[in-house]
């Protein structure tokens, strides 16, 4: 029973949910509705406190009229009743004389009722006499309260508001005033006075102020969305206009009115526009002039380079004709033209990237294909630094929609970067994919010299260098990874760097599978897991003695060993440590996979 019944409400919990959220959103995003709601609320209490003390006030002031009025209806009326029963003592006649007396008080004889400046009234007598002594009474003597009748037995004169039943059919709050008499010890007198006149007036009273009240919180609602409007409509004009600005409008100002406050802030929003537009101009000139300067200098130095290469090739094809120092010149040559070319088609690319020009050649296709392509491109770096190049790529295929020539570039410059600062030590590159992910990545791990903190992200910059003496073995450009960096942004994917002093470096390439699906986590981890399990290790394994220290410092130093390749058929391994850390099982620059 209870699930079911939470089961129905839960529809309506929804709802006010999404009220609730929704009245918050533009509770958060109204200045308006906050500045109106705020002024509603603060002039609601200062209303309600003032509505409350001044019916208190008119409140005690009309019973205060009141009760003196009754005050001295009861002192005519105690004079009749007096004179009345003055000298009588048998109860028979004390009988008649407080019904004469009672109707004496009365100017519409029979009704009970009288009128006087307190108002209409209604009176009960009641007499102690007779032989014997018994309590005579006429009137509602049942209306009044015992209390009352207690004080006035002490020979007091007392009042007291209570609700009384009137057989005319009255029925509510009234003040009823008791007193003794001063001739007659046993005769007591009550006057009974309704106060329908004052509760209509009190009524009338309290509408009035709440009518008042609504009317006035109706009025400061309106005068402040006035005011409020006022203000906040300059306000919004300026985000809008900076929103505008933002989205590369840079035309758009702010309309000036006036020669207020927001006349002024108008008009220093439009002058820091006005600046912030020429400078945006002038920086986005000089950007195209740099762009265009590198670019028409990179096509014009083709041609004399084309020239010069002629050149250099017809010499260097004639170098066993010349003597030693002559063909080693020719080598040089060769070699630094190699690296100009390259720089120019660097230098070309990363133009097109800045212009905004450079565009993807799609194909779907096996990624594994590029790895392969940029492991054959730098086998040569491995065989001349002595250094080996681990693979570890799935069995089945990766199918991605990419550029592939884009992507053998990225990986290339991975490769060439990573065999630059192995020290000799083996190089990884892996490659996994993850459909659900949408996602395929590649990591290319060296352990050599590292990075420093906060070097991960400047290793993208355009001709930064960690160690700037430090000879390039693949004559590398210094441009290799910001052109990385640019198409893997251009593939929506994301290239990322990790390394530590003495641990060695990790590039992360990371390319959605279908070209615009959502881009999820990668399938690989930057940073190598197996770190922490060897800083483990190497504490647990720490020297306990110098004789151990001695030992180990005569041992002849191998290669760090990069983390195990693991099978893609779930059976093993492919290779272990001591296959991938001995780099003279295999002779080096050799590729194993």
């Amino acid at each position: 029973m209870a699930q079911r019944f939470e089961r129905s409400l839960a529809p309506v919990v929804a709802w006010f949910k999404e009220v609730g959220t929704a009245l918050g959103h533009v509770w958060r995003r109204s200045l308006q509705l906050r500045v109106i709601v705020s002024t509603l609320t603060l002039s609601l209490i200062v209303i309600t406190i003032l509505g409350v003390v001044l019916t208190s006030q008119i409140t005690d002031r009309l019973l205060d009229a009141k009760i003196n009025a009754a005050v001295e209806e009861m002192d005519r009326a105690r004079n009749t009743v007096e004179n009345q029963l003055a000298g009588v003592h048998d109860i028979g006649t004390q009988q008649q004389r407080l019904a004469d007396a009672r109707d004496a008080l009365s100017n519409r004889g029979g009704t009970g009722q009288s009128s006087g400046a307190a108002g209409s009234f209604d009176s009960a007598l009641s007499i102690v006499g007779g032989t014997p002594l018994q309590q005579i009474s006429t009137g509602p003597i049942q209306e009044v309260p015992e209390e009352l009748r207690r004080y006035v037995d002490r020979n007091q004169v007392s009042y007291q508001f209570a609700t009384v039943a009137d057989p005319d059919g009255y029925r509510g709050r009234s003040l009823i005033i008791g007193s003794p008499s001063a001739e007659i010890p046993t005769l007591q007198i009550y006057l009974i006075f309704p106060l329908a006149n004052e509760e209509r007036s009190l009524s009338l009273m309290r509408g009035t102020m709440m009518i008042g009240g609504i009317v006035l919180l109706v009025l400061l609602a309106a005068i402040t969305a006035l005011v409020t409007r006022q203000v906040v409509l300059p306000i919004r004009s300026a985000a809008r206009i900076a929103g505008r600005f933002a989205d590369g409008r840079l035309k758009e100002r702010m309309l000036v009115r006036g020669e207020d406050d927001m006349a002024r802030l108008a008009q220093a929003f439009n002058e820091m526009a006005e600046s912030l537009s020429n400078q945006i101009t002038q920086l986005e000139e000089f950007g195209n002039l740099q762009r265009r300067f590198t670019s028409d200098v990179s096509h014009e130095l083709r041609t004399p380079l084309t020239t010069v290469r002629m050149a250099a090739d017809l010499i260097h094809g004639s170098s066993d004709d010349l003597d030693a120092a002559l063909a080693r010149s020719a080598e040089l040559l060769v070699t630094e033209l190699d690296r100009f070319e390259g720089l120019l088609n660097d230098l070309l690319e990363i133009s097109r990237h800045d212009a905004g020009v450079a565009e993807l050649q799609v194909e779907s296709l096996d990624v594994r294909m590029c790895a392969r392509a940029a492991i054959s491109t730098v086998r040569h770096l491995a065989k001349e630094a002595g250094v080996e190049v681990v693979v570890d790529m799935p069995e089945e295929p990766l199918v991605a929609e990419v550029d592939p020539r884009r992507v053998e570039r990225v990986l290339r410059n991975l490769l060439a970067n990573a065999i630059d600062h192995s020290e000799g030590k083996p190089v990884l590159i892996r490659m996994r994919g993850d459909l659900d992910a949408n996602a395929v990545a590649v990591i290319v791990r060296d352990q050599g010299i590292g990075l420093r903190p906060g070097e991960e992200k400047l290793v993208f910059n355009r001709f930064w260098r960690s160690d700037p003496s430090r000879m390039r073995r693949s004559g590398g450009t210094g441009l290799g990874l910001s052109i990385s960096v640019e198409d893997a942004n251009l593939h929506e994917g994301k290239l990322e760097a990790w390394g530590e002093i003495g641990v060695g470096a990790c590039f992360r390439l990371t390319l959605p599978l279908v070209r615009g699906k959502k881009l999820g986590p990668s399938p690989l981890p930057l940073e190598p897991a197996l770190r922490k399990h060897a800083q483990l290790r190497a504490v647990e394994s720490e020297p306990a003695g110098n004789g151990e220290v001695e030992q180990a410092a005569a041992a002849p130093p191998r290669p760090e060993p990069v983390e195990p390749v693991e099978s893609t058929n779930g059976v093993g391994p492919q290779a272990d440590n001591s296959a991938v850390a001995d780099t003279e099982v295999a002779e080096p620059g050799d590729v194993q996979s």
